[in-house]
């Protein structure tokens, strides 16, 4: 297995970091009420939750309170923490593309782009975030799911739909008033996540 490239300090560049335990992983999203609300209500996406798009998940909070503007941004006013079990997310993991060409990485561009083509899923890596949501040295992993990953994911993977909303805005909060202490202490743990196997040797890039 390749061995991670180091960023400054030590903390491997790409490595996914995300609440688990032996058999489930948290990741993120944000929705407008009328989806994330029933979501939550009934621990599964509703039938107007479009299972024939692509759906970018995240590990990381942070990551979503950056893109989400901590559950502030017009249609992402509901954050859901989405527990899916660990044998669906490697599932997809190791079927997946990266979402943009490396050279020295892949073949060439050609190939590339007929392995995204075929992919079921696609991975980003976007720099993780601190509390203040600047960019931190490292990266975290954004993983898309399209067609049958997305099917599997609303349909399979689910183990429940939480409303986080509360967490992200109390979170927030503590940020905006200087307490970054009493803000860490709110955070979900995010540890490594173990990868058996050669998990991320197919993208990490």
């Amino acid at each position: 297995m390749p061995t991670p490239t180091p960023a400054p300090g030590g903390e491997p560049l790409r490595r996914i970091r995300a609440l688990h335990t032996d058999t489930t992983v948290t990741v993120y999203q944000a929705y407008p009420p009328e989806i994330g609300l029933p979501a939550a209500r009934d621990g599964r996406f509703p039938e107007r939750w479009k299972r024939d798009r692509m759906t970018w998940i995240k590990p990381s909070f942070l990551w979503m309170m950056y893109r989400s503007g901590w559950g502030t941004k017009e249609g992402q006013e509901t954050v859901l923490a989405v527990e899916i079990t660990r044998e669906g997310f490697e599932w997809a993991l190791r079927r997946a593309c990266l979402s943009h060409y490396a050279r020295g990485f892949h073949p060439d561009r050609a190939s590339w782009q007929r392995e995204l083509r075929r992919a079921p899923a696609r991975v980003q890596w976007d720099p993780e975030r601190d509390l203040r949501l600047a960019p931190l040295p490292y990266r975290s992993l954004q993983l898309g799911l399209a067609g049958e990953a997305a099917g599997r994911y609303a349909d399979e993977w689910t183990v429940s739909v939480t409303d986080v909303t509360p967490l992200a805005h109390a979170t927030h909060a503590l940020v905006r008033a200087g307490d970054l202490a009493g803000a860490a202490r709110l955070l979900p743990v995010e540890a490594p996540y173990p990868e058996a196997g050669g998990l991320l040797d197919r993208i990490r890039g």
